[in-house]
């Protein structure tokens, strides 16, 4: 069997949590050494055997981004000839798996679904235009696939929800994965200290892109409400837009009037430091307003970090309440934002929880060993790749 994987992101170029759960996939499925994977990316060339990049057209540079991608996902398609199966990941990526399934002799098009478009109407401010062909791109490609693979019980609902002429049979639950191996508790108290933490005192730390998903806003709002000895530590880069940047400066810089000890790395640090830097926290935070799983809630469970995160999407999949760590309750806009009907409710909610997570150590500490455990028993890449398997074969009918 030949599997193509279409994806936006590939390493060394990754941003997101679909970036992570590509690599992982591509590395777990090629470890079973029974089936041919090749790896169709955005960006400049690959040396990995069997991974080819594709760069931006020259042509479309003064395009929309949206065209621009179209463009990339037609030139990725000549390259998928003779595969089995092709399996994207992303919008980024779904046109480009319609278009070879559609052209090169109807091979199967599996999606996996990291998130959606009707839950994200704020891309309209990255996209402008282009989110209407995000859009359509997303659901022509959806309607139309083999399979979709929905990366928790929380995500297949949306998947349904938003395109309900989809057979709901061929929505299958394949969650993401973590590799405990890598994502483990690694001190490294001068990594720390060189981006201004200090590893002896308590700390919540979040990691993430600065997109309105992802909550900051709230987060920074929230952390008002913490003791003076806790540093705010946020591993947080690659905004969607200037405003969410300068919505997230504003509020960080307020912060900073209040307190000491508030840190913000804005560049994509390595994964070594990543792991050192939340070896040294007290607690993880994930504020998310859509979450379709959080592959971050995993890596912080990995390195023995309770979790404190919204109650929404996948998340209550991953982190258990008052085992692993603190759910935050949010009561939604139905309008697909995620926005909270009760903003401030939320902020004290998530407040709360936070001065929970950190006036306790050794329930924090126990809670952390727990999530660990879940991490490692539940979420393997091995389980997972032989679950996506699975998917393929059933498309193939084998």
């Amino acid at each position: 069997m030949r599997v193509d994987i279409l994806s936006k992101e590939y390493p060394p170029a990754i941003y997101g949590g679909a970036g992570v759960h590509v690599a992982e996939l591509v590395r777990a499925l090629r470890g079973r050494g029974d089936m041919t994977v090749q790896v169709h990316c955005f960006g400049a060339a690959r040396d990995e055997p069997d991974t080819t990049g594709h760069p931006d057209l020259p042509e479309l540079a003064s395009a929309n981004a949206a065209v621009q991608t179209m463009g990339v996902d037609l030139a990725m398609v000549a390259g998928t000839e003779g595969a089995d199966i092709v399996h994207s990941h992303t919008w980024y990526a779904n046109f480009a798996g319609h278009v070879a399934s559609s052209l090169l002799g109807g091979m199967p098009h599996i999606i996996t679904a990291h998130s959606l478009e009707p839950m994200r109407p704020w891309k309209a401010e990255q996209l402008g235009g282009g989110y209407r062909l995000s859009s359509w791109i997303e659901k022509t490609a959806y309607e139309a696939a083999a399979a979709v693979v929905a990366v928790s019980e929380g995500m297949r609902k949306d998947v349904l929800k938003s395109y309900p002429s989809i057979d709901p049979d061929k929505v299958k639950v394949v969650h993401n994965g973590i590799d405990s191996a890598i994502w483990a508790r690694r001190p490294g108290p001068d990594t720390v200290r060189g981006h201004g933490v200090d590893p002896d005192k308590p700390s919540v730390i979040f990691v993430g892109r600065i997109t309105r998903q992802k909550g900051l806003p709230y987060l920074l709002r929230a952390c008002r409400e913490l003791p003076p000895e806790v540093q705010v530590v946020l591993l947080a880069g690659a905004p969607d837009t200037p405003e969410i940047k300068a919505e997230v400066e504003a509020l960080m810089s307020d912060l900073r009037t209040t307190r000491d000890g508030v840190v913000w790395v804005p560049e994509m640090l390595p994964r070594a430091q990543v792991t050192a830097m939340l070896t040294a926290a007290t607690a993880f935070v994930c504020p998310s307003v859509y979450e379709p799983l959080g592959i971050v809630n995993l890596e912080a469970m990995a390195c023995e970090l309770p979790v404190v995160a919204t109650a929404t999407g996948g998340i209550p999949e991953v982190v258990v309440d008052g085992e692993t760590g603190w759910l935050v309750p949010i009561e939604q806009v139905q309008d697909g934002t995620g926005t909270p009907v009760d903003p401030d409710r939320f902020v004290a909610d998530l407040a709360a929880a936070l001065n929970e997570a950190v006036s306790d150590p050794d329930r924090a500490r126990s809670f952390g060993l727990a999530g660990r455990r879940r991490a490692v028993d539940s979420f393997s890449w091995a389980s997972i790749g032989d679950r996506t398997l699975e998917v393929y074969r059933s498309v193939l009918g084998a």
